[in-house]
């Protein structure tokens, strides 16, 4: 059941701790995104105190990057399925587990990609 966040750079904003640095606040971000006309909106928060914020502004998805499972519970209680929540980073096979059981809607998993192997694939035209 594996989805993309997003197939490209077009179909939605990602705000990340590097735009919240820039903006100077994760509704800031968010606010410069909504002005700039973008419908998707998926935001990274690393800490509780940045969801509601997030969500005001206009999230319309959030990352829960690096949190335990008591916060991600806790962030889960907050946005009270207003938008889709996502756990990302520490996922590995022996944390997955409780990490779904948290409430989150996805669980997101960069190993998949991150360590997948290269294949070498050639193509070779004969002109007959």
């Amino acid at each position: 059941g594996a989805t993309n966040h997003r197939m490209g750079l077009w179909d939605a904003a990602m705000i990340k701790d590097n735009h919240v640095a820039v903006a100077g606040s994760v509704e800031e971000a968010v606010r410069r995104a909504v002005a700039a006309g973008i419908a998707d909106i998926i935001v990274e928060v690393d800490r509780i105190d940045q969801v509601e914020g997030a969500l005001a502004s206009g999230a319309t998805h959030l990352l829960l990057d690096n949190m335990t499972p008591d916060q991600l519970r806790e962030a889960v209680g907050i946005v009270a399925g207003r938008v889709p929540t996502e756990a990302s980073g520490g996922v590995r096979l022996d944390t997955i587990g409780a990490i779904a059981a948290t409430g989150v809607t996805f669980v997101s998993v960069g190993r998949l990609t991150q360590s997948a192997p290269a294949a070498d694939i050639g193509l070779d035209f004969a002109l007959v």
